[in-house]
């Protein structure tokens, strides 16, 4: 289904083999909450997406752990912005943009934090939409 999705909005899209149930429980048990179910399950038929020109529009399963473990925990992003507990990281634009599910309370939404200024604000209704509007669009500013 992921693929399908991914493939009409961008048929040059890259799929990386499927993250096994096993893993996606540990990057759960690492991240010390659930992944939303829509990205379980895309992880699960493809462990990320690039789109056009190299865009990591869906993140490895790897990355996604390890980058959200980062952000909610270097203190240096603390001096620098609002906190990020409440975002699930999974993609960016190639930009420096980058694209969050909201943890608490969970939502199907997609946010999106600009970096420049450290806004964060909805760019999509649901992953679906969000593959299909970000890898169909020729820049990085999509979302705007």
């Amino acid at each position: 289904m992921w693929r399908e999705i991914a493939g009409q909005a961008f048929p040059e899209a890259e799929f990386g083999a499927p993250a096994d149930a096993a893993r996606v429980t540990a990057a759960e048990h690492r991240l010390g909450c659930s992944l939303p179910p829509e990205l379980g399950s895309l992880l699960r038929e493809t462990d990320g997406i690039v789109g056009r020109y190299g865009v990591e529009t869906v993140w490895p399963l790897e990355r996604i752990v390890e980058d959200n473990l980062r952000f909610w925990s270097d203190s240096s992003f603390a001096e620098l912005y609002m906190p990020f507990e409440a975002l699930l990281f999974f993609g960016d634009n190639g930009g420096g943009d980058q694209f969050a599910f909201v943890r608490r309370p969970p939502r199907a939404d997609i946010f999106v934090w600009e970096h420049e200024d450290d806004s964060r604000r909805w760019a999509a209704p649901d992953l679906q939409t969000y593959l299909r509007r970000s890898l169909a669009a020729e820049g990085d500013d999509w979302f705007r």
